[in-house]
């Protein structure tokens, strides 16, 4: 028989007993389309993974430091088109006006395609119901925290989250943060974003029964060095269940808090 050969051929010969059950199954199998690969590569600058919606519940995110232009604007493009939402983080205003083009040319609408100039968050926004039941709160200690707080707020917004934003709630006037304590204690989760010392995601954590993502920021006077003073203060918190991400991580606690707050509400494998 040909290697050619239709299933209605293996099925014809599997009757006639010219072909027995096992050697008719491989054959079967052999006529079955191989799977596209999940992975694209680009050139020689990027893989991307089509397969991180489906583990992770989000496509995968495009970091923006330290790559051109260019390799931002085929990145997004081949993800815009396998993705309703996108995400670059970290990028400017130029890359962003590029993006655009790029996604005029391929014919996708733009319409959804927005940028925020704080955080430097370029987003495609096609999809956006609320996913997930849970509110998430971000809750930052100072005005000079917001551009971390916004990246984090916006990346969990079009994640699929509900959030609710709380600004400039921090312990030098902590008064400010006891007045919107009904708000914290009906988060699922709480991204906490604080500079300094980082004192807030200790203070909240004693408050609210919710697990706390701490986000310590680079604000701060010399001694704060960059955040490492904040850094260390969150990770050495005295509040039990304080989760961690690095200095001025935003998205990182968005993404965490997404995955906290999909819990129980579909198939994780999806």
């Amino acid at each position: 028989m040909s290697a050619a050969a239709t299933s209605a051929q293996i099925l014809d010969a599997l009757l006639a007993g010219e072909l027995d059950r096992d050697a008719a199954l491989t054959k079967l199998e052999g006529l079955r389309p191989s799977a596209p690969s999940a992975v694209e590569a680009l050139d020689d600058y990027a893989r991307i993974d089509h397969d991180r919606a489906k583990r992770r519940g989000f496509p995968e995110v495009i970091y923006g430091p330290g790559k051109t232009t260019e390799q931002i604007v085929g990145i997004f493009g081949r993800l815009a088109a396998h993705n309703p939402n996108v995400l670059c983080t970290r990028t400017t205003a130029e890359t962003a006006e590029a993006v655009r083009a790029r996604l005029v040319e391929d014919g996708v609408g733009v319409e959804a395609l927005e940028y925020e100039p704080r955080s430097g968050l370029l987003s495609l926004w096609r999809e956006r119901e609320v996913r997930y039941p849970g509110t998430i709160a971000v809750v930052s200690a100072g005005t000079s925290d917001l551009r971390v707080a916004v990246e984090a707020e916006r990346c969990a917004t079009i994640m699929g989250n509900r959030v609710e934003a709380l600004a400039d709630v921090g312990v030098a006037g902590l008064h400010r943060l006891l007045a919107v304590r009904p708000t914290l204690e009906r988060a699922r989760v709480i991204v906490c974003v604080a500079g300094f010392e980082a004192a807030l995601p200790s203070v909240v954590a004693g408050l609210v029964p919710c697990p706390v993502i701490a986000v310590p920021t680079s604000t701060g006077y010399g001694a704060s060095f960059g955040g490492l003073s904040a850094l260390l203060g969150c990770l050495t918190s005295c509040a039990a269940g304080v989760t961690t991400v690095n200095i001025d991580n935003g998205f990182g606690a968005a993404y965490a808090a997404t995955l906290m707050n999909r819990l129980g509400t579909e198939d994780p494998s999806r």
